[in-house]
Order: structure tokens, then C-alpha cells, then sequence
């Protein structure tokens, strides 16, 4: 089955709501329920991120079989999710994901590429250390992932240990 990523298109948006669903499920066998409950990006959400060009999708045979959102933060390009169907667990999606932000990140002079993530779910930081992702401890923060992490930890995220990496791009 061959793999392609390319910048998501307005007819590829409504595919991405039920992968996030999907692969949020995973979430409940880590006891994680009100992750797992949590609504998919809305379809403004992610028209505004397609139309500014920072939203790929995985094909996987045409379909899409996961999605990534980014952004630029403090010079870098910033993961906001990245998301493979489970029924494509374990292809290397995710890192082809990853990888093609920090190819998007490089274009225009980033540096690094930054995410935020779960430290202690096994799909989550140490998935991303696997990819060279390293913990970027409290007090060195840039002012961007700070505010993300203040963010995340309003919405209630940091019930559970949560944790921005970092790597070279």
C-alpha cells in the first residue's frame, strides 16, 4: 500500500474528524477517558489551518489514513496534533507526519521543531523520543510553547504529566 503526504484539500477535511476519533480511543486503555470523549477539531478549525497551508494528510491507497496541524512558534515549526487511524498504527505515518513539518519548518528558517504532548502515555512522549524529541525542561520554554503549556494546563490537560519537546529540524 503506497504512502503519500501531501498539503491537505478542502475535500480531504471531512475525513479528518473521524480519524482523531478513532485514534482517540486509545485513550480509554490508559484510563483517559475524558481524552478519549474529546471532540475532533471542528471543520472551521481545520479549514483555517488547510487554507494557511499548514495541514497535511497521509494517504494511504488515496485515503487518508492520518493528518497533522502545525504551526510557528517563537521560530519554530510547532506540531498541534498529529493523528494516524489505529487501523494504520505502526507504518510510520506519524514520523512521515513529523517529518514533513520539519521539512515545511526548514523552508522558511526554522531551526527546530517543537510539540507538546503526554509524557507518560507509551504512543505519546516516548514515541517522540524514539523520534529524537527531547524534553525541553519548564524553565527553558520560549514564551510560545509557555503559553501553550498554560493553555493546555487551563483546559485541565495537566491532570495527567505533560510535557513540549523539542528537536533539531
Amino acid at each position: 500500500m503506497p504512502l503519500s503526504i501531501r498539503l491537505a484539500t478542502a475535500s480531504d477535511l471531512p475525513f479528518l474528524p473521524p480519524i482523531e476519533v478513532a485514534a482517540g480511543a486509545a485513550f480509554t486503555a490508559v484510563n483517559m477517558w475524558e481524552i478519549a470523549a474529546d471532540a475532533p477539531p471542528g471543520p472551521d478549525e481545520l479549514a483555517r489551518y488547510q487554507r494557511d497551508g499548514r495541514a497535511w494528510v497521509a494517504l494511504r491507497d488515496a485515503v487518508p489514513a492520518g493528518y497533522l496541524l502545525a504551526a510557528r512558534v517563537d521560530g519554530a515549526a510547532h506540531v498541534e496534533q498529529v493523528t494516524v487511524h489505529p487501523d494504520h498504527a505502526g507504518q510510520r505515518i506519524g514520523a512521515a507526519l513529523i517529518d514533513r513539518c520539519a521539512a515545511w519548518g526548514r523552508s522558511w528558517g526554522a531551526r527546530r521543531t517543537t510539540l507538546t504532548t503526554f509524557a507518560d502515555v507509551p504512543w505519546n512522549a516516548p514515541y517522540y523520543e524514539r523520534l529524537g524529541f527531547t524534553v525541553v525542561p519548564a524553565r527553558a520554554l520560549t514564551p510560545g510553547l509557555a503559553a501553550i503549556r498554560a493553555a493546555e494546563a487551563a483546559r485541565g490537560l495537566d491532570r495527567w504529566p505533560r510535557v513540549a519537546m523539542s528537536r533539531d529540524s
